[in-house]
């Protein structure tokens, strides 16, 4: 009799489990999560509202907020929409399928294992909001500690709206096997989503109730006025859901069901059908009785006169030599075209231009406030600090990938029989990656850009926007690149890197919020800089700082190498 472990959809469940342990976009987007909490919850309305950051209310609104701005859709797109798509790809469905699995055991163990990644990811959200109630915090209203409230309203709000979603988008990957059009659906979320939101207002409330993914219908026990309730009303008011939120729940999971059995009733094993070619009749006539064979001769060859030409005229290869500054900025040039291939390659990276585009547009007021200097400045200033936060994890998590990926792909002794120094092969990860970074941020700073001169907040001021950048966005980039390469270098593993990474971002953004500022170590410039004293010379020395440990980084990464060569 087999244990539950060793049923088929146990094997795929756990198989898909440990692939996306494996991948990058996890870690990338727990991270983002976990600092979007932090950010939330000290810097959110909470202190000059007067909400307690750990009441109901402010959890339950947190929730929603996060499954709708930060939780969807690319998110689950990228997650959801390529298990089925990838085994087809990488051409492992014969393989696969000669093994005892049905599609049922297939197809759910598919679901539900990326599912699983999915909702993992998501709760770095929710487990350092929780965490955050023993951090203290200047102004801050907290009541006792408590934990049911937020895997109540996490898992009614949060997980529930993604499962349909994640259905839908597995659906369109598995019966579509085209990644493009998950990703059409997951770029058409917000314009159809909003828009079904004012055609309801014209539809029985029922509609809404039961077809609502988000549950915006339900209200999910706020009432409309409670918004103008006292803050002491709102840190003690104890939400419970009304019979619309749960009718609203549960016509999502049966969604979700009917989503699966599409997937199940569609799904074949076979490749889908491509363009017919056209049929060759081929006639094959008998052999003869007897088969019989000559010596071939071996007299005196003579070759036409083109074809000896032909032969006169072959050009030899080029050779260049191995060593000196050119043939070392080649092998640099090379190296780094394929580390943008790899990232190319690599399924999370759809998601950093359109998150960096919509972080960047929220950077830029909604409404006219007091400006301290101009618009430009606010709006250049606050997407400086919000893509320094996102741009430190993707480089911290991209690059560990990047330089511990020969290695678990076993062609690292391949690699380093290269006739390369150890210069060519650490330098081009580290420029791959801040390249990566700046070309990233040169997409922040352009959406910020349009976004301001589209909500009519004139003048833009382009020269606030470079001398920003310049001075705190680029040589941000320039030291996290450098200490993420030297970080994986010296400890061996990405797994702890990312670890050591977390906890000491982590500490120095309390140490930076307990008003430990000094320059020396915090060559990021936390809370240290304003536009009015960009061009001081303590920032102009900071910045020759931040250089130069980028510059000794990259050194002792270069000594500690493990590869050795002459």
């Amino acid at each position: 009799m087999k244990s539950p472990l060793q049923t088929p959809f146990a094997a795929v469940f756990t198989n898909e489990v440990l692939l996306g342990i494996k991948r990058i976009a996890p870690y990338v987007l727990m991270a983002f999560f976990a600092s979007n909490a932090v950010l939330w919850w000290g810097w959110g309305p909470a202190v000059g509202m007067g909400w307690a950051t750990n009441s109901e209310f402010y959890i339950q609104r947190n929730m929603g907020a996060f499954s709708f701005i930060l939780g969807l859709p690319i998110f689950t797109a990228v997650i959801m929409g390529d298990p089925v798509i990838r085994d087809f790809r990488l051409g492992l469905d014969p393989l696969i399928f000669t093994k005892p699995v049905g599609r049922a055991s297939y197809l759910l163990g598919k679901f539900f294992g990326n599912f699983f990644i999915l909702v993992c990811c998501q709760s770095a959200f929710a487990i350092s909001f929780f965490l955050l109630q023993w951090v203290p915090f200047s102004g801050m209203v907290i009541l006792p500690v408590r934990f049911l409230p937020y895997f109540k309203h996490f898992f009614f709000i949060v997980v529930i709206s993604h499962l349909v979603l994640a259905a839908v988008y597995f659906a369109a990957g598995t019966i579509t096997r085209n990644a493009k059009v998950v990703y059409g659906f997951a770029a058409s979320f917000y314009p159809v989503y909003i828009g079904y939101q004012l055609l309801l207002k014209h539809l029985p409330r029922l509609v809404g109730v039961i077809s609502d993914p988000l549950g915006w219908s339900a209200q999910f026990g706020l009432g409309p006025g409670i918004w103008r309730m006292s803050p002491d009303f709102l840190n003690h008011y104890v939400i419970t859901y009304s019979l619309t939120a749960y009718v609203n729940r549960t016509s999502m999971i049966i969604v979700t069901g009917l989503c699966l059995w599409t997937v199940y009733s569609r799904f074949r094993i076979a490749p889908l059908a491509g363009k017919s070619e056209q049929v060759t009749r081929l006639t094959l006539s008998e052999a003869s009785d007897r088969i019989a064979y000559s010596a071939p001769s071996y007299g005196e060859i003579e070759l036409p006169a083109a074809a000896s030409l032909e032969l006169n005229q072959i050009a030899l290869p080029k050779v260049t030599s191995a060593r000196g500054p050119s043939a070392t900025l080649s092998q640099i040039l090379a190296a780094i075209g394929v580390e943008f291939r790899l990232l190319r390659a690599e399924r999370g990276f759809i998601v950093l231009i359109p998150l960096v585009m919509i972080l960047s547009f929220l950077s830029v007021p909604f409404s006219r406030i007091a400006s301290v200097v101009s618009y430009s400045v606010t709006s250049a200033s606050n997407t400086a600090n919000t893509l320094l936060l996102f741009l430190a994890c993707v480089i911290v998590f991209y690059t560990g990938d990047s330089i511990h990926r020969d290695r678990e792909v076993k062609i690292e002794p391949v690699v380093w029989s290269t006739p390369a120094p150890n210069s060519v092969l650490l330098l081009s990860k580290y420029l791959a990656m801040a390249l990566l970074a700046l070309s990233l941020a040169i997409v922040g700073i352009l959406t910020t850009v349009a976004t301001q001169f589209l909500r009519g907040y004139a003048p833009v001021d382009l020269s606030a926007y470079l001398l920003i950048n310049i001075m705190v966005v680029v040589p941000g980039i320039i030291l996290l690149a450098s200490v993420a390469v030297a970080s994986n270098v010296w400890l061996r593993n990405k797994y702890v890197t990312y670890v050591v990474a977390t906890a000491t971002g982590a500490g120095l953004i309390y140490l930076y919020n307990l008003g430990h500022l000094h320059w020396l170590y915090n060559p990021w410039l936390y809370r240290f800089w304003n536009y009015g004293n960009l061009t001081s010379r303590t920032i102009l020395a900071s910045r020759l700082y931040c250089l130069a440990l980028a510059v000794g980084c990259l050194g002792l990464a270069h000594l500690c190498f493990a590869r050795k060569s002459k």
